[in-house]
């Protein structure tokens, strides 16, 4: 077990800035022998004491800089954002995720507001974090490939090959694709979100001569009927040609059509 001194300079060297107590626990010892828990409890104490690190959540920490001590929890949290969206994601799912619905869109559209719900589409976790009025949503996404054998298959890797990597403040996230990002907004994808119709139509008209129409075709094999449905109609006043090659999809694909009472908009 090492001395709080070093404990300090160690924690001052994590350019990242944003520590777990576990990450505290590894540092103390990096073998995390239980008998040491009630010194790591301590040390926490006392880190936060002298302002070492500051607590915006429980055991979730940041390195403070000098004008980080002037900031309440909200501006913090703001500031650091993207690093602890980063930290989250790399701590459960490792690189095995991708950022979907309008968050990723929004990506593709320049807007790097930070969201209120942000979801991270993985392998296999299901998990809500809460940051203040901020939530991190880790989810699968599955379908039934057959209605009689109720058979279910995971998405994942199907849908991870239809997805990018965008650099945002220098901080690499791994996001779908425009095309797939377009699909999964038009879907509902929680009680609680609704469609973002403006976004859906800013986009539309933005990149609608520059989708890989083939991509969509390809989208479609996995359960985004309602998706493309709705699609259609936004696109019918914005763009034929685009509006003519969902129409196309849909056709092809037993002609599923949606009634308008259905698609929420």
């Amino acid at each position: 077990m090492i001395s709080f001194n070093k404990i300090v300079k160690k924690m001052l060297n994590n350019w990242w800035k944003i520590l777990f107590k576990e990450d505290i626990f590894e540092i103390i010892d990096p073998e995390k022998n239980p008998k040491y828990k009630l010194y790591l409890d301590k040390t926490i104490y006392k880190l936060k004491a002298e302002n070492i690190i500051i607590s915006i959540k429980a055991w979730v920490y940041i390195i403070p800089s000098s004008e980080d001590l002037k900031l309440n929890n909200i501006d913090l949290i703001d500031k650091y954002y993207l690093k602890l969206l980063k930290k989250y994601i790399t701590s459960f799912v490792s690189n095995n995720y991708f950022i979907s619905w309008n968050k990723s869109l929004e990506f593709h559209m320049k807007d790097l507001s930070i969201p209120d719900k942000v979801f991270i589409t993985n392998r296999a976790l299901n998990k809500k974090i809460k940051i203040w009025s901020y939530e991190i949503i880790f989810k699968t996404i599955s379908y039934r490939d057959n209605l009689k054998n109720k058979k279910t298959l995971n998405l994942y890797s199907k849908l991870s090959i239809f997805t990018e990597i965008k650099n945002i403040d220098w901080i690499d996230f791994k996001v779908s694709n425009l095309e797939l990002s377009l699909v999964e907004t038009a879907l509902i994808s929680d009680n609680n979100f609704w469609l973002n119709i403006s976004l859906l139509n800013k986009t539309i008209k933005k990149y609608s001569k520059v989708f890989n129409k083939e991509t969509f075709y390809e989208i479609w094999k996995y359960k985004f009927a309602m998706s493309f449905n709705r699609l259609k109609e936004l696109s019918k006043n914005i763009d034929n040609n685009l509006y003519l090659s969902f129409l196309d999809i849909i056709k092809k694909n037993w002609g599923l059509f949606i009634g308008e009472w259905l698609r929420r908009f």
